[in-house]
Formats: structure tokens, C-alpha cells, sequence
């Protein structure tokens, strides 16, 4: 990675923008790299404007390189006001955002956050907007972390993850 890009990386997670669970979120969606073991989950809140419904804020948790939180930060930001069919055809790059051009070993940084943000607005994850967040022992929605060992006891000890499909 060259020097300028470290550097806007470093300075983007020096105060990464909205990181944690969203409680209230209308949708959520998780994404995994089996490549890197890095993982995204993204929450995204609606709200009504001008008649459409965009998106009026996204968090995120991510167990990931730098580059990938740096990538996850800027992408909320940007989402913000967009409708779902305009963030999910977001390209990786347009994601990176000020980061500019990621060098081929980091692409799939941005990949790892347009899979999570493609899970939080796909089909299903939108027909989870008329349910109740779910609840845990501490009554918050589960962290990346209580979905994991949730799923994990679920399968028999076996963690059940969706992998980002790779494109040629």
C-alpha cells in the first residue's frame, strides 16, 4: 500500500464514523471473507422523504483489517439519504470514497463492505422491517459477536458464515 493511502486509512479510522449496533435498525446484513476471516455486519435505519424512503443512517461491527473499517466508515456516510436500490448498486470503488483507488490486495476491503451493505438491503433483510429487533439477555440487538455464537450452537458447533462471491 502506498504512503498517501495508509495515510488517509489511518486518519478515516482515527475517528471512524458510525461504528456499533444500531438497536432501532429497520435492517441488518452480515458478510464474511473466508480469504482474510473478515467479517461486516451493517445496520440500516429508513426514513420517509419527498414521498421515498432512503436511508437515514447505517452503523456498522467489523472484525477486519484497517482499510476495511476505514471503507465501512466512509460507505455509511455516503449511503446517508440514498434510497435502498441506489446503495445497493454502489460499486466497491464508489464506496471507498476518499480513499481513493484501493491497490488490488485491499479491493476486497471494499468488497467485504458492499457484501454486508447488499446483505442489509436485500429482499429478505427489508421483510425483517415490520419485526421487532431481536432481543438478547441484555435487551439490544445481537452483536456480530452473539450472532456468531449463536450460530455456532445452532449448527452443532459448526459456524455457518455466507462468503462474498468472487468475481473474475
Amino acid at each position: 500500500m502506498n504512503k498517501e493511502l495508509e495515510k488517509k486509512v489511518a486518519d478515516a479510522i482515527q475517528d471512524p464514523k458510525n461504528v456499533g449496533e444500531m438497536p432501532d435498525a429497520d435492517s441488518v446484513g452480515t458478510v464474511g471473507n473466508s480469504e482474510c476471516g473478515e467479517m461486516l455486519r451493517m445496520w440500516v435505519k429508513y426514513k420517509e422523504q419527498d414521498g421515498e424512503k432512503v436511508i437515514d443512517k447505517a452503523s456498522f461491527q467489523s472484525f477486519g483489517c484497517e482499510t476495511a473499517i476505514a471503507v465501512a466508515s466512509l460507505a455509511t456516510e455516503l449511503i446517508k439519504g440514498k434510497t435502498a436500490s441506489e446503495a445497493i448498486e454502489l460499486k466497491p470503488e464508489e464506496l471507498s470514497g476518499e480513499l481513493g483507488p484501493l491497490p488490488p490486495m485491499k479491493i476486497h476491503c471494499a468488497e467485504l463492505v458492499q457484501g454486508a451493505l447488499r446483505s442489509a438491503l436485500s429482499p429478505q433483510s427489508t421483510e425483517q422491517e415490520n419485526k421487532p429487533p431481536a432481543k438478547l439477555g441484555n435487551e439490544l440487538s445481537p452483536t456480530l459477536q452473539d450472532s456468531l455464537s449463536e450460530g455456532q450452537s445452532k449448527s452443532d458447533g459448526k459456524l455457518k458464515i455466507r462468503f462474498l462471491e468472487e468475481e473474475d
